[in-house]
């Protein structure tokens, strides 16, 4: 249920409907919101025609099986707030989901029939067809002895399952083998959470941060037998380690690890048996992640560089590095089948977001075709490199068709804050250039895939750390003669939402108007109310807890500066949100409301941003509505703005 502050009562945003004037626009923008989208499928093991995907066709995001070998597609799960988190076990029997309550992000695994939860359909893969309702009435508790938590990572075997989950007390990491009862193999009161499984699961790797920095974890692996390690692997302060999977090949205790030795993201092979150590030196410029062919005898690496990701393979005794041939762009979810096909996710800025499948002879192609109209096309991004106090910041920008000279722009920040904006389709992005603002995307220092030290020069003084390179973004932005410097607004979500709400007090002179989704409003209440993970993620960045060091999270909190906001700001937030409580966003806006501030608030019921699309949807509608109105633009938005 969605209540509201007893102290004081909200002001809302009218949103017009029409948002545009102009009737193709304002199909062509909810079209792009409305339109199915697909991830990339995620199949069983030992029953690889057997898979599961996640989906918005039914309105809400939810979990969907695809029966290749009969062609047939049905939806798992039919839940109010939507479903997040899925996978298939090892032999395509059962479908298991995690089951929170109302996007709290709280809860536990729960698993049903791979051909059960509603009925099945027959229409062929490409396109899908209508996908029929789910029914969550089959769904059980899916390891008996499991405590409700946060999910902690989960690695399903044949015969073993190893699952992790947190509370406030810290994290518990336990295994089952067979039918015998589930048995704790770590815990701990700081994060950890589980890597993975050998394929003859008798080895577990673990990922830990007894030392005190989640941000950069060590690596233990454990004998599932008894629970006993077996080795541990840390690269000292500052340098963490990945568990990325273990050889798919029996017998083979290689692990796959991600590190950052070199000062940016790469791999290298750890035997824990052995001890042997191999590092994969692959000459490319940009961080690098992988993952394991089927064989064992190469990996399919992801190579990420300026907000754009190509893939390559990489043969393990040779050598060699081969492209694979993708179009330019991002490219999320790749995975190698057994036939040696690679089945991946791909967008650009002006291309909607496709599940494509490259296969061994060089044919690549559409894999799975979502039901309904495809999204409209959009503009494409280009890049800035501005200097910054730090080095060159890496932006990117769009400017609505059509236009010249300065106009209102919209400084979008993305979330994380280890995240960064990448050269891909947005229906957000689009809809605010037809609605006649330029978009700026910020990679700060902060932001993941520029390097270990740019990603980490805001350790011991968050927010304020961004701000300058946000700063000097907007101000090339001006210079440059792409924004109006009496229309630059601030928006973001979560991280971004935080750093919006920060840049209103901080930098007032820059902003006329502010968005702020999911934020962290007031940083001491925030750290009290926030999941255990959050909580040790912040006393990594901060150098503490707000007990032993105040002054740092009193200067990083937007509280801190209400006295300073100048600008309109609209929030809008999840009653459920485990990540950016409720009540600390309810403080900065009694702050607002007792100092007569302008502002505007929209509470919707959920967690840290809504699986619903039509809540989507109209987020973003009131978001456009309150900035144009802030600024004096007309509704419904006319083609001449």
């Amino acid at each position: 249920m969605v209540t509201e502050s007893p102290q004081r009562t909200d002001p809302t945003v009218d949103v017009p409907e029409p948002l545009f004037a102009d009737a193709a626009a304002e199909a062509r923008w909810r079209g792009r919101f409305t339109a199915a989208r697909i991830s990339v499928p995620d199949w069983a093991r030992d029953a690889t025609a057997r898979s599961v995907y996640s989906s918005n066709a039914s309105g809400t995001w939810e979990v969907y099986a695809w029966d290749r070998d009969a062609d047939a597609h049905r939806q798992v799960t039919d839940r109010p707030n939507g479903t997040r988190g899925a996978t298939v076990s090892v032999d395509g029997a059962d479908i298991w989901w995690f089951d929170d309550t109302d996007g709290d992000e709280f809860g536990t695994w729960v698993r049903e029939p791979f051909v059960a939860g509603g009925r099945r359909s027959s229409q062929g893969s490409t396109p899908i067809g209508e996908l029929d309702p789910g029914n969550n009435a089959t769904a059980e508790p899916a390891v008996a002895g499991a405590a409700r938590g946060y999910p902690a990572g989960l690695d399903l075997g044949r015969t073993t399952t190893a699952i992790g989950w947190s509370t406030d007390d810290g994290s518990t990491l336990a295994v089952a083998v067979g039918d015998a009862a589930l048995r704790t193999v770590y815990e701990h009161t700081e994060d950890a959470g589980i890597g993975g499984l050998s394929r003859d699961e008798t080895l577990l790797a673990i990922s830990h941060s007894e030392h005190g920095d989640s941000r950069h974890p060590a690596i233990r692996v454990l004998r599932v037998e008894d629970g006993s390690a077996v080795a541990d692997l840390y690269d000292g302060e500052g340098k963490g380690l990945d568990p990325i999977e273990f050889a798919p090949v029996a017998g083979d205790s290689r692990l796959l690890v991600g590190h950052e030795r070199r000062g940016r993201d790469e791999v290298l092979i750890w035997d824990p048996v052995t001890g042997t150590e191999t590092e994969v030196d692959i000459d490319l410029p940009g961080d690098i992640s992988a993952g394991f062919y089927p064989d064992a005898s190469a990996l399919l690496v992801a190579h990420t560089r300026a907000g754009r990701t190509t893939l390559h393979r990489y043969d393990l005794v040779s050598g060699e590095l081969r492209d694979l041939p993708t179009a330019a762009g991002s490219v999320g979810g790749a995975d190698v089948r057994p036939d040696g096909s690679i089945e991946y996710g791909w967008s650009s800025a002006e291309q909607p977001s496709s599940v494509r499948v490259l296969r061994p002879d060089g044919t690549d192609e559409v894999l799975l075709t979502p039901p309904g109209d495809r999204p409209a096309p959009s503009v494409r991004l280009d890049d800035a490199w501005v200097p910054g106090p730090g080095g060159d910041v890496h932006a990117l920008y769009a400017r609505p068709e059509g236009t010249s000279g300065p106009v209102p722009t919209l400084f979008m920040i993305h979330g994380g804050p280890q995240a960064a904006d990448e050269d891909r389709y947005s229906a957000v992005r689009a809809v605010w250039l037809d609605a006649g603002f330029a978009v700026v995307h910020v990679n700060y220092r902060g932001s993941s895939g520029y390097g270990s030290v740019w990603r980490d020069a805001i350790e011991g003084r968050p927010g304020t750390t961004e701000l300058e390179d946000v700063a000097v973004v907007q101000a090339w932005a001006v210079e440059s003669g792409l924004a109006d410097p009496a229309a630059c607004v601030l928006e973001g979500w979560s991280w971004g939402g935080y750093l919006t709400l920060l840049g209103l007090g901080v930098q007032p002179q820059r902003w006329a108007v502010g968005c702020a989704g999911v934020p962290v409003a007031d940083y001491i209440a925030a750290y009290s109310d926030e999941m255990e993970p959050l909580r040790a993620f912040d006393r990594s960045l901060f150098g503490g807890s707000p007990t032993d060091v105040p002054e740092v999270y009193r200067t990083a909190s937007p509280l801190t500066y209400l006295d300073e906001v100048s600008a309109p700001v609209l929030v809008l937030a999840g009653e459920n949100d485990p990540r950016c409580p409720i009540r600390q966003i309810d403080n900065y806006l009694d702050g607002l409301a007792e100092r007569g501030k302008e502002y505007a608030m929209i509470r919707y019921d959920a967690g840290h941003g809504s699986l619903v699309v039509a809540e989507t949807l109209r987020h973003t509608a009131a978001e456009i509505a309150f900035v144009r109105r802030a600024l004096g633009l007309s509704l419904p938005i006319t083609e001449d703005g």
